[in-house]
């Protein structure tokens, strides 16, 4: 008898086990469904150079670059040419949220970039957005 209520045992706490999630599971669930509430926000900028401020325009944005991918909540930043002008260019910025962006224009690379739009762009549009599909 001893064995068959010992073997009971085990059959129900292998059964309960099997449709129960782990807490592992769980916490790993529950950081999905937080990360999905909460969008990441990302800047596309557009910029055109003038021809003249190329070089000091390179040397500006790759640490501009650099640092904010240092910044704590900066997920992502890159730098893109153009193709067809050689002048413009495309930088793609992803934080984890909005914040983050507050904090990044507090920084002096960030100013730099600021002060370098007085004189040396042609022209230059952001585009805010909100992340939807992302790997």
């Amino acid at each position: 008898m001893k064995i068959f209520r010992s073997a009971l045992l085990v059959a129900s706490l292998h059964s309960t086990k099997a449709f129960s999630k782990s807490t592992n599971s769980l916490h790993s669930t529950a950081r999905k469904m937080s990360a999905l509430s909460a969008k990441p926000f990302a800047v596309v900028v557009e910029a055109e150079i003038k021809e003249e401020k190329i070089e000091e325009f390179l040397k500006l944005i790759k640490i501009n670059a650099e640092k904010t991918r240092e910044e704590p909540k900066c997920l992502r930043f890159d730098v893109l040419r153009s193709q067809s002008n050689p002048n413009k260019f495309f930088f793609y910025e992803l934080y984890e949220d909005v914040s983050a962006i507050d904090y990044h224009k507090t920084q002096d690379h960030y100013k730099s970039w600021a002060e370098f739009k007085e004189d040396g762009v042609v022209s230059s549009v952001s585009h805010k957005t909100d992340g939807e599909f992302l790997t």
